[in-house]
């Protein structure tokens, strides 16, 4: 393998000096703080800057900072209409599904239910009862739960209020006091659970999955048979559904710092 050319070198690091520029400038407001993200010199994150400006990929603003231009925007916006998270998501809940020899299932935060999008069935003789395209409660099931560990203890309770917290099986919670602390916990340990709350005889556990903006819109979760996994044993899945639950979130371009949010009332 020859080495690269003056020209190809020269070309490489121009392009990679434009790259970072473009994300500092989406990322930071002020040309400060686009110099102090980048360690580039002044004169070349202003020159930079200049052409990105020209291009459309940002925009100066009254104040002297920077926004994202029409061109970034545009390009933005035809990257998420074709953004399609289950397969996005898919190697690594193939990859879950080796580890726990388990069913996953990738669900999706559409009002107060979750969604199945997708399901990865394990090589066993029976099959869960779940579907792709069936939706469930948030209270009674660890994939739901998961994702209510996004919202605030008041927002819990609305949902309570909201919903009446039916019962799906003797198990399911139906006290809004009781949902509350368990959600709390779930929140600050990563992960939730859920034993014959939604379906009789199955067990889960879940993690949630924060998107691009920062908030929870997905959740991941192993599903089994309750006699065949003691919560100790499902417990001690949790580790892996969480990997899965930050590796997606890595693909998605999720943020890597703050705390997860949903809009909720």
């Amino acid at each position: 393998m020859t080495d690269p050319t003056p020209e190809r070198a020269a070309s490489s690091s121009a392009v990679e000096k434009m790259l970072a520029v473009l994300e500092a400038a989406v990322g930071a407001t002020r040309f400060s703080s686009i110099v102090a993200a980048t360690g580039l010199p002044k004169g070349t994150v202003h020159r930079i800057l200049a052409e990105l400006s020209e291009h459309g990929y940002i925009t100066p603003t009254e104040r002297g900072e920077y926004a994202p231009g029409p061109k970034f925007l545009s390009l933005a916006g035809k990257a998420f209409e074709r953004l399609d998270i289950s397969g996005i998501a898919k190697p690594f809940i193939d990859e879950l599904g080796d580890q726990v020899e388990c069913t996953v299932h990738l669900g999706v935060l559409n009002g107060d239910e979750v969604i199945y999008v997708h399901r990865r069935d394990a090589a066993k003789a029976y099959r869960m009862p779940s579907r792709v395209g069936a939706s469930v409660p948030l209270h009674s099931t660890a994939i739901g739960k998961a994702i209510l560990t996004a919202f605030d203890d008041d927002a819990v309770r609305t949902y309570a209020v909201r919903t009446g917290l039916h019962p799906q099986t003797p198990r399911t919670i139906t006290d809004a006091a009781r949902l509350v602390g368990e959600v709390a916990e779930a929140r600050e340990r990563g992960f939730s659970m859920e034993r014959e709350e939604n379906v009789p005889g199955v067990a889960c556990v879940a993690a949630p999955i924060t998107d691009h903006t920062g908030r929870v819109t997905h959740a991941v979760s192993v599903s089994t048979l309750a006699i065949e996994h003691t919560t100790q044993q499902m417990i001690a899945m949790a580790p892996r559904v969480i990997a899965a639950a930050r590796a997606i979130e890595a693909a998605l371009g999720a943020p890597t710092t703050g705390g997860p949010t949903t809009d909720v009332e």
